[in-house]
C-alpha cells in the first residue's frame, strides 16, 4: 500500500499548525489559528512572544497552543530556559517544544542535557516535547539524546527545528523502536508533500509539525480520501 493510499488516517488530527517565521505579524498569528480552528487541528505552534495572543484568539476553541524554548540553537543558558518555558506556560501555552543543548550532547555532558529537560518537564503537566535535531546528530547520539530524554519526562521525541534539516522516515522510524509507544514523535521540518507526511505517519509519527498544514490537508481531501 503507498503512504497515499490510507483511507483511515486523518491527517489533519497530526498537525501542529506551524508559524515560527520571525517575521510573522499580529495578522499572520491570526490566520493561523483560524486555520487551526477551521481544519481542527490539534495545536498552533509560535513563538512565546506570540503564545499569549495566540491562547486569546483560540480561547473556546479546540486547537491549543504550542511554543518553542531555546529556539532554533538550544545553546542558551538552562536558567534562560527554564524562564522562558515559565512566562510561556504563565501565558497560557499547553505544549513546550524544547530543544536539547546540542553541544553538551556531543561532548558527553549527559547529566546536564538530562537536567535541563528534567527541570522544565518538571515545571507543570503540560506536554514536552524534546527536539533533538537529528540531522545533526549520529544514530548513537540519537539514542542517547532519547534515552536522557524519556528519562526525564518528555512526552514527545521531536525530529528537528527545520533550520538544520528535516525529518526523515528513517529517524522516525529509529526513534519509534526507541520509545516503543511509551511516548509521541513528533516529525518536522520539510514536510511539504502529502506523500511525506503520510510516510512519516506510517513510520510512527504521532504529530507532524509544518507551516504546510492546510495545503497538505487540502491536497488530501482532493485525494478523496
Amino acid at each position: 500500500m503507498s503512504p497515499t493510499a490510507s483511507p483511515d488516517i486523518n491527517l489533519a488530527d497530526y498537525i501542529d499548525h506551524t508559524l515560527l517565521n520571525p517575521t510573522a505579524t499580529a495578522e499572520a498569528i491570526a490566520q493561523l489559528c483560524e486555520e487551526a480552528d477551521k481544519y481542527h487541528f490539534p495545536t498552533v505552534c509560535v513563538y512565546p512572544s506570540r503564545v499569549k495572543a495566540a491562547v486569546g484568539l483560540l480561547h473556546n476553541r479546540n486547537p491549543s497552543v504550542c511554543t518553542v524554548i531555546g529556539f532554533p540553537s538550544g545553546a542558551t543558558t538552562s536558567a534562560v530556559k527554564l524562564y522562558e518555558a515559565q512566562e510561556a506556560l504563565e501565558n497560557g501555552a499547553a505544549e513546550l517544544d524544547v530543544v536539547i543543548n546540542l553541544g553538551w550532547l556531543k561532548q558527553g555532558d549527559f547529566d546536564a542535557v538530562h537536567q535541563e529537560i528534567a527541570e522544565i518537564c518538571s515545571l507543570s503537566d503540560v506536554p514536552v516535547k524534546a527536539i533533538l535535531e537529528t540531522a545533526v546528530l549520529t544514530d548513537a547520539e540519537k539514542r542517547m539524546a532519547a534515552k536522557l530524554c524519556m528519562e526525564a519526562g518528555v512526552e514527545f521525541l521531536k525530529t528537528s527545528t527545520g533550520w538544520q534539516g528535516g525529518a526523515t522516515v528513517e529517524d522516525v522510524r529509529l526513534l519509534k523502536a526507541l520509545t516503543q509507544d511509551r511516548i509521541g514523535i513528533k516529525a518536522s521540518g520539510g514536510i511539504r508533500t502529502v506523500e511525506q507526511a503520510m510516510a512519516l505517519i506510517l513510520a510512527g509519527a504521532t504529530r507532524l509539525g509544518t507551516s504546510h498544514g492546510v495545503m497538505l490537508v487540502q491536497m488530501r481531501e482532493a485525494e478523496g480520501n
